[in-house]
């Protein structure tokens, strides 16, 4: 970001990262029992490292802030968008939020390392808009629809500023 801005780029858009202790790869992959779990069934030590790392992500953009004073730096909440469609997974009309649509193992994930989407053996789910992750790791187009829609909102965004105001001079 410093060598960008020092070749004149003003304006940043910061992402923080999602829940990966929800999406299905994480969950296939590591054994577990239930007191690994959280309430909504994500993988809390992942959760854990996801959220320290979005902590010090914000740290830096408050502090890159004060320092490039004529730059535009928006922080957004992916995080918390992404852990309300599991948390909230019926109001947005997903099933089995930690099921892939396309991939390979059946209940409860249906995600195989040795064998994800598109590879010999794998399944795919009847209805696609039913799923919150497409294939264990990335996210289905109908739970990208409501992240996008909540990023548009500004609702968790630091500071709230509209992302087309970043293409108007």
């Amino acid at each position: 970001m410093q060598n960008l801005y020092k070749f004149g780029a003003k304006k940043f858009w910061i992402h923080n990262t999602g829940p990966l202790g929800c999406v299905p790869r994480e969950l296939a992959r590591h054994p577990h029992n239930n007191t690994d779990l959280d309430r909504i069934g994500c993988y809390k030590v992942h959760n854990v490292v996801s959220m320290a790392f979005n902590k010090g992500l914000k740290a830096l953009c408050e502090e890159l802030r004060s320092t490039f004073i004529d730059a535009t730096i928006v922080y957004v909440d992916i995080y918390t968008i992404k852990y309300d469609l599991f948390a909230n997974y019926k109001r947005y009309g997903f099933t089995k939020p930690h099921k892939a649509c396309c991939g390979f193992g059946g209940e409860p994930n249906n995600y195989n390392v040795k064998a994800t989407c598109g590879q010999p053996g794998y399944t795919m789910c009847e209805n696609v808009t039913q799923n919150i992750v497409w294939d264990g790791l990335h996210y289905s187009e109908a739970a990208n629809r409501v992240v996008a829609s909540q990023i548009l909102s500004t609702k968790f965004s630091t500071p709230p500023i509209a992302l087309d105001s970043f293409w108007k001079s």
